[in-house]
């Protein structure tokens, strides 16, 4: 078994404890509201929270069964950390961890894909607290 690690920094407008609650705490009911279609070609997923740290704005998570490992991947692990910036947003920090089973490979095509789909989702919920201030 190997590990791929990739590390990626998002900055937003959002102050943290907002962007925390509506990107982590309420992630189930906002992201298949604002964005079907990312959880719409998955049949099946299983995750277990490994932290969730409110004060601190820290949530670690694992997919351990799904769709999502493609047959190659024992696990993947995210680590998640949602910090302020000086201009009043924040950054969020995220640290993914690829567990290939045997000799399988992940390819760069695939990283980038994944990066992609998680800055796009952090906006997306970004673009909905603009739109909707009141929220959360």
């Amino acid at each position: 078994m190997g590990v791929i690690t990739f590390d990626m920094e998002i900055t937003c407008s959002i102050p943290p404890a907002k962007m925390f609650k509506a990107f982590v705490l309420d992630a189930d009911n906002l992201i298949p509201k604002i964005l079907p279609q990312a959880i719409n070609h998955l049949k099946c997923v299983k995750h277990r929270v490994d932290v969730i740290d409110k004060e601190n704005f820290r949530y670690h998570y694992s997919i351990i069964e799904g769709d999502a490992l493609m047959g190659i991947l024992e696990s993947i692990s995210y680590e998640i950390k949602i910090e302020a910036t000086a201009d009043g947003g924040s950054i969020c920090k995220n640290t993914s961890k690829y567990h290939t089973k045997g000799d399988g490979h992940i390819t760069e095509e695939h990283i980038k894909s994944g990066k992609e789909k998680a800055s796009g989702m952090f906006k997306a919920v970004e673009a909905y607290l603009l739109a909707n201030p009141h929220a959360y």
